[in-house]
């Protein structure tokens, strides 16, 4: 288990992205894939309320909806670590207080719960002074909706703004953030996002943990792209050396045994301050080789082979 930052929060190493649900995954198999998540160890469950509000025919808050239908089918609320975020909802954007307020209440009611875990500032709002809403994520923890908050999306800059606004002010301090990153994007977190993290003890929660499919190995060609709705976001990836990677990953896994998705999340989770890279599963057979990942250690003569095959993103 890993801690999320000072919060007392104990969570496993890969958190169970909740994107696709209500998207790709329809609800009895989103139920499915919750259900081997927990069934190998996983206890923490990654969404937001806008998910997923970009599929024709939905409205925001489908993915939410589906995991507090699962945790009241379960009965296992007091075992799953829920985190949730605030500013994209087509009726709640933004980070003004009074939107805050309500989208968390909504979320609330989509989840069936009385608490949300961690609860992220999903996109920084400029328009809005932080102060406020710095201040409205502290009403949260004290009216006890919320346990803890995070921060997604933010620069260094804004994030050590929020603290020392939180500090200066006495208001709950962000616990983590949750930023872009894997072996194909290292270079804006690396720079800007991991020393902040490291100073002020944030866990991290990287989105995109195999790039959109990516670093599974399962686009290697231009018409592999066309054969999954998510395979857009890794055609740049083809032209600029993500293969390179991916044959990097690909030794590994052949030489261990081990599945191509096992080794990049597992150099995730080996990276400072990293708590739980976030990785999705439409169905249930692709969660095995990310349960794996949890506990799959990397060989220093490994990490450094991933390093110079990455070099280039860094």
């Amino acid at each position: 288990m890993a801690t999320l930052g000072n919060s007392g929060i104990d969570v496993f190493p890969l958190s169970l992205g909740g994107n696709v649900f209500g998207w790709t995954s329809d609800k009895d198999t989103s139920f499915e894939v919750l259900d081997q998540y927990v069934a190998g160890g996983g206890n923490f469950v990654d969404t937001a309320d806008g998910y997923s509000a970009w599929a024709p025919g939905n409205s925001g808050g489908e993915s939410e909806t589906i995991i507090g239908e699962w945790l009241r089918s379960r009965g296992n609320r007091d075992r799953i670590v829920v985190a949730t975020k605030v500013s994209q909802h087509p009726q709640f954007r933004g980070l003004s207080a009074s939107n805050i307020a309500a989208a968390a209440d909504a979320s609330l009611g989509r989840l069936g719960v009385e608490h949300i875990d961690l609860y992220y500032a999903h996109y920084d709002d400029q328009a809005t002074p932080l102060t406020e809403t710095a201040a409205a994520f502290d009403a949260l923890v004290r009216a006890g909706k919320v346990r803890a908050i995070a921060v997604s999306n933010y620069t260094g800059a804004r994030i050590r703004e929020w603290i020392d606004i939180a500090r200066r002010e006495g208001f709950a301090r962000p616990v983590a953030v949750q930023p872009h990153y894997n072996l194909v994007a290292r270079a804006k977190y690396e720079a800007d996002i991991a020393p902040v993290a490291a100073g002020e003890n944030l866990a991290v929660v990287p989105y995109y943990g195999l790039a959109a499919g990516f670093l599974t190995g399962k686009y290697r060609t231009a018409a592999d792209l066309s054969k999954s709705p998510r395979g857009g976001g890794a055609a740049d990836l083809l032209e600029n050396g993500g293969l390179e990677v991916v044959d990097a990953l690909d030794k590994i896994a052949r030489d261990r045994g081990a599945e191509i998705a096992t080794v990049a999340l597992a150099w995730l989770r080996a990276r400072p301050q990293v708590a739980a890279p976030i990785a999705s599963a439409s169905i249930a057979a692709q969660l095995p080789a990310l349960l794996a990942s949890a506990s799959f250690d990397l060989s220093a003569d490994e990490a450094a082979a991933l390093g110079i095959a990455s070099a280039r993103f860094a």
